[in-house]
C-alpha cells in the first residue's frame, strides 16, 4: 500500500486532482467528507460540539449549523482549537478505518486541505501538492465562487503559504493550465504512484 497525502491551497483545483486519481483506481479518503460525517446528527461528535459551544450551534432540525459555528470560531484561536480537538481525532480514526479496508496493494490518497497547517506531512509515504500561483487562486475564487478580491485574499492568507506547501511536497502537480493539461499531468503522476506502490507498468489498476 502506498499512502499519499494530497493537499493544495483554496482554488488550486485539488478536488479535480482527487477525482481524477479516483477515476484511475486510487482509494480516495476525503477529510472534508469525514469532517461532516463525524458531526452528523446523532453522533457523539455533534454532542460534544454542543457541550463545548452550546445549543445555538444546532439548526431547528438538530443538525450542526455550520455558519453559526463559523461565526464562533472565526478569529477566535482558542475556540477554533477546541473545535478541532473534537473533529480532527474522529476524522483521523475514521480515515484509518477506511484505509485498513483498502486492498493491500492500493494507492490510498488522503485528501486533506489543511495537511501542512496541521503538521501531517510526515504521516504519509509521499505528499502530493496541487500548486498554482496566488494570482490564479484569486482569479478562480472571484470568478468561480463569487468572492470579492479582498475575501479571496483573506481566505488564501488564512492557509499555509505556497512556499510552505511546496516545501512539504514529494510530488507537485502544476494546475495553472487547462483541464487537458491537468489530465496529462495526472497520467504521469498516477504512473509514478503505481510504480511506488509496487505495480508493474502494464498491471491494471
Amino acid at each position: 500500500m502506498l499512502r499519499v497525502g494530497l493537499t493544495g491551497g483554496i482554488g488550486s483545483g485539488k478536488s479535480a486532482v482527487s477525482s481524477r486519481l479516483a477515476d484511475r483506481g486510487a482509494v480516495v479518503i476525503d477529510s472534508d467528507v469525514l469532517a461532516r460525517e463525524v458531526v452528523a446528527k446523532g453522533t457523539d461528535g455533534l454532542a460534544e460540539v454542543v457541550r463545548a459551544f452550546g445549543g445555538d450551534v444546532l439548526t431547528a432540525e438538530g443538525e450542526l449549523d455550520r455558519p453559526a459555528v463559523g461565526r464562533i470560531v472565526f478569529g477566535d484561536e482558542a475556540a477554533r482549537r477546541r473545535l478541532e480537538a473534537i473533529i480532527h481525532p474522529r476524522v483521523r480514526a475514521r480515515a484509518a478505518e477506511l484505509e485498513a479496508a483498502a486492498p493491500a496493494d492500493a494507492v490510498v490518497v488522503h485528501d486533506i486541505p489543511l495537511l501542512v497547517e496541521t503538521g501531517q506531512a510526515d504521516r504519509f509515504d509521499i505528499v502530493l501538492v496541487v500548486d498554482v500561483p496566488v494570482d490564479v487562486q484569486v482569479e478562480r475564487l472571484t470568478t468561480q465562487r463569487g468572492m470579492t478580491e479582498a475575501e479571496a485574499n483573506q481566505r488564501i492568507a488564512s492557509q499555509a503559504t505556497r512556499e510552505q506547501r511546496l516545501a512539504a511536497a514529494g510530488v507537485v502537480v502544476d494546475n495553472s493550465g487547462s483541464l487537458d493539461d491537468l489530465d496529462r499531468r495526472i497520467a504521469g503522476v498516477w504512473a509514478e504512484l503505481r510504480r511506488r506502490a509496487g505495480h508493474s507498468p502494464d498491471t491494471k489498476a
